[in-house]
C-alpha cells in the first residue's frame, strides 16, 4: 500500500501560515482580555525593576523600537525622542496610545509588522521570546530596522521559576500567561546566530519578585550578580548587535594612530619607520606629555623630515589617558588607535587590531599581553599579579571577557568613541590611564570587546611612567566604582 505523503507542499505552506494566523489570533484575544484586568502586584513590582534595568543597561538613546510593549509603560520609561512599539493586541496598542501620545504604537504581528526603513538605536524585546510563534523569524524579521550600532536587548524568563509562576497566577498575583515557549540560555544563543545577530552579553537579574522593604533592593541589585546565586535567577538578559553585510561603516576605513610620548626621544624615528599603512589612510597623531627631555624637538624634527601624513599637539593636561583623548579629538580616522610611544607592544601587530574591525568580528579590539611568554623584565612580577586580578575583576564586572586591562594598545570605531565621549559624564573624569574610561565605555556602549593576544617586549629607552603600588591602589578604587556604577544598580 502507498504511504500517503500528505498534502501538497503549497498547501502545507497554507497549513502552516494557518497555524501562525490562529495562534496569533489566540494571543491577541488573551491579551486583550489581560488589558482590562488590574495588574497583579508581583507583577507591578516586577515590571518597575525591569524599567530599572533597561534604564541602565540602554543609557540615552534617541530612538527605540519596543516589539511587544503592551500598554507602552516600559518605552515610556526610557523617554527615547522617537519611541515605536509593537503590540499584537488592539487593546494594548488603544490604550498604549491613550497613556502615552508622545509615542508611535502599531497594532501587528512581531514577525510581520511594517515601519519605515529607518534604523532604531536600541531594540527591546521584554519577556517575548516566551511567547512568540516562532522566534527565528521574529528576530530575522528585526534585521531591516538595525544598522550595525543597533543593539538588541531583551529578557527570557527561567524556567526554573514556573511552578512558582503558577501559584502567583492562580492567586492573581501575577500576568497571567498562555503556555510558553522556555529558552535555556543555550537555545537563545542558538536563535540569536541563527537569525544573522550575535550575542555580546548576558547577564542575571530580579532574584526577589516580591516587593520587600529593603531586603528585596539588595537580593536584586546585589545579592543576584553574586556567583552560586545568579543560576537562580528570574530574568535572563541579552545585547546582541547584527552582522553580516556593512551598512553604515566605510568598506575600506581610515585610521588614525595615537601616541602619547613623554620622555620618549629615543623611540620616534623608530615609531614613524614601523608603523605598517592601513587601511584607505594612515595618520599618525603624536601628543607629547610635557616631557623632561627633547621628545618634543625630537618629534617636530621627525614629522617634518617625514612623508607621512603626522600631526602633534602639546597635552594640555596630565596622564595618558588625557593625552589620548586629545588626540582622538584631532585624529581624522575611521578607526582610532592607541599605540605606547614604548614600542613594548610592536607596531607591526596593529594589523590585527585593525582587521578585528574592518572584518566587522568585533567592535572594541583590546591587546593581551599575558597570553605569549613575555621577554624578560618586560613585565614585573607584582605587576602581573595585578594583572592577573584586574582582569578578573573587569570579565565579571564588564560580563565579556576582559584578560589585560592594562594593555596600552586599543583600538575603537571612531564614531563609537565619541558615543563614549558623549556618555563620559556618567562614569565622570575618574582615570588617568585612559584603559578603564574606553573599558567603561564601550561596556556601557554595550559594544563587543574582541581581544588581540600579542608579544609583549622590555622597553629599550627611558623608564615606565608607571607607579605600581601608588597605581595599583589607584586603579582598586576604580573597581570599586565601576562595581557601584555598572554591576550592583
Amino acid at each position: 500500500m502507498p504511504i500517503d505523503a500528505g498534502p501538497p507542499e503549497a498547501n502545507r505552506a497554507d497549513i502552516f501560515k494557518d497555524e501562525h494566523r490562529a495562534y496569533a489570533a489566540r494571543h491577541a484575544e488573551h491579551w486583550d482580555r489581560v488589558a482590562a484586568r488590574p495588574i497583579g502586584a508581583l507583577s507591578r513590582h516586577y515590571r518597575a525593576r525591569l524599567a530599572e534595568i533597561y534604564r541602565h543597561g540602554i543609557g540615552e538613546c534617541d530612538s527605540i523600537l519596543e516589539v511587544g510593549c503592551g500598554n507602552g509603560d516600559l518605552l515610556s520609561a526610557l523617554d527615547p525622542k522617537r519611541g515605536v512599539g509593537v503590540d499584537l493586541s488592539p487593546e494594548m496598542v488603544r490604550i498604549a496610545r491613550e497613556r502615552h501620545p508622545q509615542l508611535e504604537f502599531v497594532c501587528a504581528d512581531a514577525q510581520s509588522f511594517e515601519l519605515d526603513d529607518a534604523a532604531f538605536d536600541v531594540v527591546i524585546l521584554s519577556d517575548l521570546l516566551n511567547d512568540l510563534w516562532d522566534v527565528q523569524a521574529a528576530l530575522a524579521h528585526l534585521r531591516r530596522y538595525c544598522s550595525e550600532s543597533t543593539r538588541i536587548v531583551f529578557n527570557v524568563q527561567s524556567h526554573l521559576w514556573e511552578s512558582v509562576r503558577r501559584v502567583a497566577e492562580s492567586a492573581g498575583l501575577v500576568t497571567p500567561n498562555l503556555p510558553q515557549n522556555w529558552l535555556t540560555p543555550i537555545d537563545v544563543r542558538n536563535l540569536v546566530d541563527l537569525s544573522g545577530f550575535r550575542l555580546v552579553r548576558r547577564w542575571e537579574e530580579v532574584l526577589c519578585p516580591v516587593p520587600i522593604p529593603v531586603l528585596a533592593r539588595l537580593l536584586n541589585s546585589v545579592v543576584v550578580k553574586l556567583p552560586f546565586f545568579r543560576v537562580a535567577a528570574l530574568a535572563n538578559f541579552y545585547v546582541a548587535r547584527r552582522v553580516g553585510e556593512a551598512l553604515t561603516r566605510p568598506a575600506v576605513p581610515s585610521v588614525s594612530v595615537v601616541i602619547a610620548a613623554r620622555n620618549e626621544a629615543g623611540h620616534i624615528d623608530e615609531l614613524l619607520h614601523r608603523i605598517p599603512d592601513m587601511g584607505s589612510h594612515t595618520e599618525i597623531v603624536f601628543v607629547e606629555g610635557n616631557s623632561t627631555d627633547d621628545t618634543y624637538e625630537v618629534i617636530s624634527r621627525a614629522v617634518a623630515g617625514s612623508q607621512r601624513d603626522c600631526k602633534l599637539l602639546k597635552q594640555p593636561g596630565k596622564g595618558k589617558g588625557d593625552a589620548v583623548r586629545a588626540g582622538f579629538e584631532v585624529a581624522s580616522g575611521d578607526i582610532l588607535m592607541i599605540l605606547d610611544a614604548d614600542i613594548t607592544v610592536p607596531p607591526e601587530d596593529l594589523p590585527r587590531f585593525f582587521d578585528v574591525l574592518a572584518a566587522r568580528r568585533g567592535e572594541f579590539a583590546n591587546g593581551v599581553r599575558l597570553v605569549y611568554p613575555m621577554a624578560d623584565e618586560a613585565m614585573r612580577f607584582f605587576n602581573l599579579l595585578g594583572n592577573k586580578f584586574f582582569s578578573w575583576a573587569f570579565s565579571w564586572l564588564l560580563g565579556q571577557p576582559i584578560r589585560d586591562t592594562l594593555c596600552g594598545t586599543k583600538v575603537v570605531w571612531a564614531s563609537d568613541y565619541h558615543r563614549i565621549a558623549r556618555g563620559r559624564s556618567y562614569f565622570g573624569d575618574f582615570d588617568p590611564f585612559g584603559d578603564f574610561d574606553l573599558l567603561f565605555g564601550a561596556a556601557r556602549q554595550n559594544l563587543e570587546i574582541v581581544e588581540v593576544p600579542i608579544r609583549y617586549r622590555a622597553r629599550r629607552y627611558g623608564e615606565t611612567n608607571i607607579q605600581r603600588w601608588r597605581h595599583g591602589w589607584l586603579l582598586l578604587k576604580m573597581v570599586v566604582f565601576a562595581a557601584r556604577r555598572i554591576k550592583f544598580c
